[in-house]
């Protein structure tokens, strides 16, 4: 059976598309194969930053034959006594079938007349050459272009065409403008390492043409056979398997390291990347000076890895102390690794005496200094400066410091860490190195004898930086955190510019996100309705102008996150979660918002009795009271039977046994919102179910909708009763039925 290749050769591509093509085309390939009825035993896509291919193994020579039925005119207009007409010769010729061959058959519309085609299956290589275009242009990345002088889009010039079917070139052509690219056999050797080896002398003593080298390239590499692409590239110093170049790329740095007497500091981020980045991987060591240790490991860290995506070297996993060392990933020749790491080294060095500069510079007057010099630094447009930002965040985390009843000294760090939090943005090193941010106002204020909890506290007010990163820690960090973040919601929302779609330029959902995560990780007890609507309203009073509806975005805007996090995050059922923050509720949404914590409780309680069953025994009987209490008037948090039944008016036992239990339910219900045990209420519902069904079907059922008002209200009341008592959960009529 047939193999395919296909390679792109092309200049040099961004190391992130390199990664996100080959899953691009593990999709797309295989997709569009299927769509063509061709199977195939395996499909391997290999890539590297001067190419991109795909090898296909296994394919048939050809589609199977195939029948297809087609629909045609109707009976009654293809024959007219028995003889086709015009409209049935016409449909046949159409089909490329004969008259004889159509039959009629009776369909929901009448009887229609239809013919089987015969398809012959198509050769796979015609197949192959439409395919290759689509999987070229269907392929998407940031920052394409176009060169020459023609509208192809790729994000680097592609300068040669693998295409092999076993070992014949199947005839492809990418044109762009007056450039066309063909097809052929010869794809690119390493650029240093490869030299195509010399020709033979023909007859007379003349050599032979050499492969031609193609444009860009260096070493032309002749490709017999598809399945010979791997170990070819490989004899030409190319490792295409990106897995196993990750791999190699591994191993090397571990063992470079551990030569050092370390241990090396991989990086997921940093092993994908450098992945990307060579062709032949060649570990090489280098050193700078013993002086810089005295930088703060980050700085150090931060240069060689963000900055010239090199790994550092620790001295063991367990003491994460530098070495004066660091691993470069070189695609140049092994015989030069002294070369390299020497001009390797340079680089490093004028970096760290710069870093070094920065930090002494920095050093020589108190993190408070700084403070005048954030009026110099706009935070937004219409919103300020950052020093404004500061006089915000402090107002807010005062508030939330008074919500906590934190201690007098808990709550001199929170002011004095929402004070100095951003002051280190107008050091000489966060200027340079940006991401440093917090992490030098953390040490330049331990440095200038801060409380050990401000310094954290300023670097904690970050976190989390992203998805998956931790949260902050200590409770000074915590409020400023969620200051910090309430600050922006507050003030971006206020100017109107609502994250819309997936355009969020200033990360408002992240900033709500790590709100409430912050807030269900440290259990604190904060109401964040009454914090927001202080914060909106210290807003509105600077800037009257302001919507009205600022507030109503806000709260709405929370809840869109909180019923996201609660189902993609804790993993609980769509329904449930609309049962905790109501549909349409505004009673249950600003419940929610008053206590994260409970919200949380609730959701996940109700995800746990849903999987081990326990709400199937109390769904029917809540869930019918619930639909049926909507008919009647009584306030749904009206939990108090003496006040809302009238016992004389019962004319079934099973009216009285329903209102005995709904009394005995009561210091219960009580009990669990005190104490937000709501297992024992949901125990508590499933004792009185059995009276709930009597009293709908059982030898003493009663009529609910009866024709004397007073009675019915009577009842509907009982129903209410039993519903507000399980609201205290949640909204049972939110809950599907999946029993």
């Amino acid at each position: 059976m047939p193999n395919f290749l296909l390679e792109l050769g092309t200049e040099e591509l961004p190391a992130s598309f390199v990664a996100s093509s080959v899953l691009q085309w593990e999709r797309l390939v295989p997709v569009t194969l299927a769509e063509q009825s061709l199977t195939n035993e395996s499909i391997n896509v290999y890539a590297t930053p001067r190419r991109l291919a795909v090898l296909i193994e296994g394919l048939p020579v050809k589609q199977s034959d195939r029948e297809e039925e087609v629909k045609g005119p109707p009976a009654s207009s293809a024959f007219k006594d028995g003889k086709p007409t015009k409209a049935a010769e016409g449909f046949a010729k159409k089909q490329g079938v004969e008259i004889d061959a159509l039959s009629v058959r009776a369909t929901d519309k009448g009887d229609f007349v239809f013919a089987l085609k015969q398809i012959p299956g198509r050769m796979t290589e015609d197949i192959l050459i439409e395919l290759v275009p689509q999987w070229i242009n269907k392929l998407e990345g940031k920052r394409f272009m176009r060169w020459a002088d023609g509208d192809l889009k790729f994000p680097r010039p592609i300068r040669s065409i693998v295409a092999l079917l076993d070992d014949t070139v199947l005839p492809i052509a990418l044109v762009s403008g007056s450039d066309t690219v063909k097809s052929d056999r010869i794809s690119q050797g390493h650029r240093v390492l490869y030299t195509p080896p010399t020709p033979p002398l023909g007859k007379g003593g003349t050599s032979l043409p050499t492969p031609p080298l193609g444009k860009g390239g260096t070493g032309g590499v002749s490709i017999p056979q598809a399945q010979d692409y791997v170990e070819c590239l490989r004899a030409a110093c190319v490792e295409v398997d990106r897995a196993e170049r990750k791999t190699q790329i591994q191993a090397q740095v571990e063992a470079a390291a551990t030569k050092q007497g370390g241990c090396a500091d991989i990086t997921e981020d940093l092993l994908e990347e450098v992945t990307d980045l060579v062709e032949w991987p060649n570990a090489v060591v280098g050193k700078f000076d013993e002086e810089f240790l005295i930088l703060p490991p980050e700085v150090i860290t931060t240069i060689i890895v963000t900055n010239q995506r090199y790994f550092p070297i620790l001295k063991s996993p367990d003491f994460p102390e530098l070495l004066p060392y660091f691993i470069t990933i070189s695609n140049g020749d092994p015989a030069a690794s002294a070369i390299i790491a020497a001009g390797n080294e340079r680089v490093v060095r004028a970096r760290l005496a710069d870093g070094e500069f920065f930090y002494k510079a920095d050093l020589a007057k108190p993190l408070e200094d700084y403070l005048p010099k954030l009026e110099t630094v706009t935070f937004q447009e219409d919103l300020g400066t950052v020093r404004a930002k500061v006089d915000r965040l402090c107002k807010i985390a005062s508030l939330i410091a008074n919500q906590l009843q934190i201690t007098v000294a808990e709550k001199a760090y929170v002011e004095r860490a929402a004070l100095l939090c951003k002051a280190d943005l107008v050091t000489q090193m966060v200027y340079e190195l940006p991401e440093m941010q917090g992490i030098m106002g953390q040490k330049y204020a331990l440095a200038c004898g801060e409380p050990e909890a401000v310094a954290t506290a300023i670097f904690e007010h970050y976190l989390p930086k992203g998805a998956g990163d931790k949260l902050p820690q200590t409770l000074t960090g915590q409020i400023v955190g969620i200051a910090d973040k309430l600050d922006t919601l507050v003030s971006i929302f206020g100017l109107g510019m609502l994250p819309t779609g997936s355009s969020d330029p200033f990360a408002l959902r992240r900033a709500a996100n790590a709100i409430i995560n912050i807030i269900w990780a440290a259990q604190l007890p904060i109401n964040l309705h009454q914090l927001i609507a202080e914060v909106v309203a210290e807003f509105i009073a600077l800037r009257p102008q302001t919507s009205a509806d600022l507030l109503s975005q806000l709260s709405e805007f929370f809840l869109q996150r909180i019923r996201t996090l609660l189902q993609e995050e804790k993993h609980v059922d769509y329904d449930l979660v609309n049962a905790v923050l109501g549909e349409n509720d505004p009673e249950y949404t600003e419940r929610a918002l008053r206590d994260l914590l409970d919200a949380l409780e609730r959701a996940l309680f109700l995800q746990q009795i849903r999987n081990d069953k326990t709400l199937d025994r109390i769904y029917e009987t809540v869930n019918r009271s619930t639909r049926l209490a909507a008919q009647g008037d009584l306030d749904k948090v009206q939990l108090e039977p003496k006040t809302a039944v009238k016992p004389e008016l019962f004319q079934k036992s099973s009216e009285q046994a329903f209102y005995d239990a709904v009394v005995q339910l009561v210091p219960q219900t009580q009990l669990s919102k005190q104490t937000r045990n709501y297992r024992q209420l949901v125990d508590s519902l499933t004792e009185i179910a059995p009276a709930v069904s009597n009293f709908f079907d059982g030898p003493e059922s009663v009529l609910v909708m009866d024709s004397d008002p007073e009675i019915k209200r009577n009842r509907l009341n009982l129903l209410g009763l039993l519903r507000n008592h399980a609201r205290v959960l949640a909204d049972f009529g939110a809950i599907v039925n999946r029993f």
